[in-house]
C-alpha cells in the first residue's frame, strides 16, 4: 500500500466533556484513536481542529470579527492541548498556525510543513486562515490543497451524511456516497458550499465518519467502507 497523506478535520467537541472545555479523558481518547491508526495505517496525517469547546462565536455583547478572532484563538489552545497530548503517548507532533495568529506556535510554511510530514510528525494547523468570517472546515480544505493531500477525513458524532438529521427523524436515509453537486442540490449541511466547490476544483475526496466509534479512524485509513464519501 502506498503511502497516504490525509488531513483530518476534528471538531472541538473531540477534546471536552459535560464539564470542561478539554478534558483530559477526551483528549487521551483522541489521541490513542489517532496513535492506533497511524501506526496501522502507511499515512501522513495533518489534523485542523476547531474550537467549539471554548468558544461559540458572536453574541449581544461582541460583534463577529471580534468574535471570529476569538473562536482562531481557541484552535490554538485545543492545537497545543492535542501536540501536547500526543507527544505524551511518543507521537512526535508540531503546530503551525495561520498568520496573524501567532507568538505560541510557528507560523505556517509549506516547504517547512511537508518537511515534518515526511518526517513522521503528525502536523496540527492552528488559527484558521488567519481571517475572520471563515470557518474551519474552509481552513481544512485549504490545508489540504497546500500539503497536497490525497484525502479529507471529516470526524463528526454521526455515521455518515443523512438526507435529514437521523438524530430528529428515524426514518433519515443514509448515503453511502455522493458527489459534491448532489451534495450542494440536495442542500446537505455536510461543509460550507465554498468548500465543495474548493473540493471539486483539487479533486480531493471527503468521508465524513463517526469520530467516536473506536478503531473508526483506523479503518477508514485501510481503505474500509466506514461514513459517507463525498467526491467529484
Amino acid at each position: 500500500m502506498s503511502t497516504k497523506r490525509v488531513l483530518l478535520k476534528l471538531s472541538g467537541e473531540s477534546l471536552c466533556d459535560d464539564s470542561s472545555s478539554i478534558s483530559e479523558g477526551s483528549l487521551l481518547r483522541t489521541v490513542n484513536e489517532i496513535k492506533s491508526a497511524i501506526s496501522c495505517s502507511k499515512v501522513q496525517l495533518a489534523i485542523v481542529v476547531g474550537g467549539g469547546n471554548i468558544w461559540r462565536g458572536a453574541g449581544k455583547f461582541i460583534e463577529r470579527i471580534t468574535a471570529d478572532n476569538m473562536g482562531m484563538l481557541a484552535t490554538v489552545v485545543n492545537s497545543l492541548a492535542l501536540s501536547a497530548a500526543l507527544t505524551k503517548i511518543g507521537i512526535r507532533s508540531n503546530v503551525f498556525s495561520a498568520d496573524g495568529v501567532s507568538g505560541f506556535v510557528e507560523n505556517f510554511d509549506k516547504k517547512k510543513v511537508i518537511n515534518y510530514i515526511e518526517r513522521g510528525y503528525v502536523v496540527i494547523f492552528a488559527g484558521g486562515t488567519g481571517k475572520p468570517s471563515c470557518t474551519t472546515d474552509t481552513t481544512a480544505v485549504l490545508r489540504a490543497m497546500e500539503i497536497e493531500a490525497n484525502m479529507l477525513l471529516k470526524a463528526t458524532q454521526v455515521d455518515g451524511v443523512y438526507n435529514v438529521d437521523p438524530k430528529k427523524d428515524k426514518n433519515a436515509v443514509k448515503y453511502d456516497s455522493l458527489t459534491f453537486k448532489e451534495a450542494l442540490d440536495k442542500h446537505l449541511e455536510i461543509m460550507d458550499a465554498e468548500v465543495f466547490s474548493l473540493c471539486m476544483y483539487t479533486n480531493i475526496s471527503i468521508t465524513v465518519f463517526d469520530f467516536y466509534k473506536d478503531g473508526n479512524l483506523r479503518k477508514v485509513l485501510n481503505g474500509e467502507k466506514i461514513g459517507t464519501i463525498v467526491e467529484a
